[in-house]
């Protein structure tokens, strides 16, 4: 009886399984109490992607191209010529190349070029990668602002090319029609002067500004952001005779100019010194919304770009493709994945069993699987949707984990029992060394899938490096110390 009370197992002993029984503890927190939605049933807080919740999807293909060049004029001249002859809007990328924003053939584009004074090196239909992340951050703006929830917009860059084409928005739980309506929709904008305190009267609405350029330091070289924007001649006519009418022009700091984006305000500030004198004598359509310094104003900056957009996109874009799963359909994919995910786990535990015939050795083994496939989910829960491609990767997972215990198991055991402490930990950290090399190799193969804007393989990624994190820093070495208590009794 002493020998046995000697040997009895004491697990919550050790550091490593108490920090996989409190990961454990806190996913279990994270995907079903906090907070609290028993309305969510099993699902708990768990995010699904349109495969599992039903919902639609839209592949957008930008209608622009990005054009290398050669020219001995200065830049500001040609891309001045270029935006008159083309009637699009021209950005700068490089000393060299330029963006154009609006769609044309190669063929078009030659003798407009020739025409300017330059001539065409390359042509990508597309669009730059700074352009690109204004469009994901304006759609998730906009996805964000209507409520929408589980939204995925994965910007698609064609391989070879270097250039995004393609952006893809995904609902999950939105209807194809709402889909549409919802990156088509563009918000109520409108601009207002301050009369007294609390009062406002309107001035313009959203289709009077004509164009919005990114945001941009000025004075040149400080640290003050804002957003340049144009206004059309009939609403510079409108804001001068409503600045004169309501004060706004000889006392800028009690008359603000107010922007609103469907009832709420984004914008509100004074007239500067010099628009107000240059409004004394004449209309201005060239107007600059500062919005301070620092990081806090290139961000309201960003932000406010997008609002004097009205949510609009400053590229047009083409519907590509378009698809969506009905509901049932993603109800059944749902639960045929639980299914999936409960047979692997038995087919695991089944081959493990007729490989040691041990429930001492088998029950640990599947144990500490669920405990990684658990703190998987409750890691998953902030920061990605589950669609069929991570449940995929869970598997794998679930897969892989099972191997690496095993591979734990056979190196600890010496002629089918525990060696020595000393001898243990030497065999201990020799697994160990065998399954971080393992799980190097698979971080490093996932890892590429993982940046690419791969949407439907992003999740297999994903999942599979964080199992194989999980893995190597919380279970394979609580499973170390538990089997060990175990089999020396």
């Amino acid at each position: 009886m002493k020998r046995d009370r000697r040997a009895a197992p004491n697990l919550p002993v050790d550091w490593r399984i108490a920090v996989m029984i409190v990961c454990v503890i806190l996913s279990v927190a994270a995907i079903w109490f906090v907070p609290f939605h028993p309305e969510n049933g099993i699902n708990g807080n768990l995010q699904f992607g349109l495969d599992l919740e039903g919902g639609s999807w839209l592949q957008l293909e930008f209608q622009g191209e990005v054009v290398a060049f050669e020219t001995e004029r200065p830049l500001d001249a040609l891309i001045d010529d270029l935006s008159k002859n083309l009637d699009a809007e021209v950005i700068p990328i490089d000393v060299d190349m330029v963006e154009i924003r609006k769609y044309y053939p190669r063929e078009d584009l030659e003798s407009v070029f020739t025409q300017c004074g330059a001539e065409i090196t390359s042509y990508h239909q597309g669009i730059s990668a700074g352009t690109a992340d204004d469009v994901k951050r304006i759609l998730e703006e906009k996805v964000n602002s209507l409520g929408t929830r589980d939204a995925k917009i994965n910007i698609l860059t064609p391989a070879g090319s270097g250039f995004p084409q393609y952006v893809r928005v995904e609902l999950a739980g939105v209807d194809m029609a709402t889909a549409q309506e919802i990156v088509g929709r563009q918000g109520r904008f409108e601009i207002r002067v301050e009369t007294t305190p609390g009062q406002s009267e309107h001035i313009l609405f959203g289709d009077a500004i004509t164009g919005v350029n990114v945001p941009t330091q000025y004075p040149r070289g400080s640290d003050n952001w804002g957003v340049g924007f144009t206004i059309s001649d009939a609403g510079a006519e409108v804001l001068r005779d409503s600045a004169l009418k309501y004060g706004a022009v000889s006392d800028p700091e009690a008359h603000h100019l107010v922007m609103i984006l469907d009832d709420k305000t984004v914008y509100s500030a004074p007239l500067s010194m010099d628009l107000a004198a240059r409004l004394k004598t004449e209309p201005v359509s060239n107007l600059y919304a500062s919005t301070g310094s620092g990081e806090a104003g290139l961000t309201a900056a960003m932000a406010l770009e997008i609002h004097l957009r009205a949510g609009a996109l400053p590229v047009d874009v083409q519907v590509a493709g378009s698809g969506s799963v009905p509901a049932v359909l993603g109800e059944h994919f749902k639960m045929m994945s639980f299914y999936a995910g409960i047979l692997a786990l038995l087919t695991v535990g089944a081959v493990i069993y007729y490989r040691y015939r041990e429930p001492k050795i088998v029950l640990p083994m599947i144990g500490t699987n669920c405990a990684e496939i658990i703190i998987l989910l409750g890691i998953s829960r902030f920061i990605l949707q589950l669609d069929l491609a991570s449940i995929a990767g869970m598997i794998a997972v679930l897969g892989t984990g099972i191997d690496q215990l095993v591979v734990i198991t056979d190196e600890v055991l010496h002629e089918g029992r525990v060696p020595s402490p000393n001898l243990y930990l030497k065999r201990l950290g020799r697994a160990m060394t065998i399954i971080i090399i393992a799980a190097s190799t698979t971080f490093m193969a996932m890892l590429p899938l993982a940046l690419m804007d791969l949407s439907t393989l992003r999740g297999f990624a994903v999942i599979t490096i964080l199992g194989v994190l999980i893995g190597v820093l919380i279970t394979r070495p609580a499973y170390g110390r538990i089997i060990m208590a175990i089999l020396s009794r």
